[in-house]
């Protein structure tokens, strides 16, 4: 199923996939939180390896929530701006 372009949605859908987008982007930042962790615990206790450098490949895929998010946030903010005078 595609998605309207967000300027093509209503106030109510707008809100409804900024939460989603929201969700995703939490999602994303737990996820990174957590290979980070695993990075640092890695190469503490055995030394540089594979494990150190994981966040460097995994940081990339995780950009679009993050940039999707912000495009959602600011159409909502555009909209306040045209709504109040």
């Amino acid at each position: 199923m595609q998605t309207k372009p967000l300027p093509e949605l209503t106030n109510e859908e707008l809100a409804k996939e900024a939460k989603k987008r929201k969700n995703n982007y939490l999602m994303a930042c737990v996820m990174i939180g957590s290979i980070f962790g695993i990075a640092i615990y890695a190469t503490v206790t055995n030394g540089f390896g594979i494990l150190t450098f994981l966040p460097v490949f995994f940081i990339p895929m995780f950009r679009p929530a993050t940039k999707s998010y912000k495009e959602a946030k600011a159409e909502i903010e555009s909209r306040q701006k045209k709504i109040q005078p």
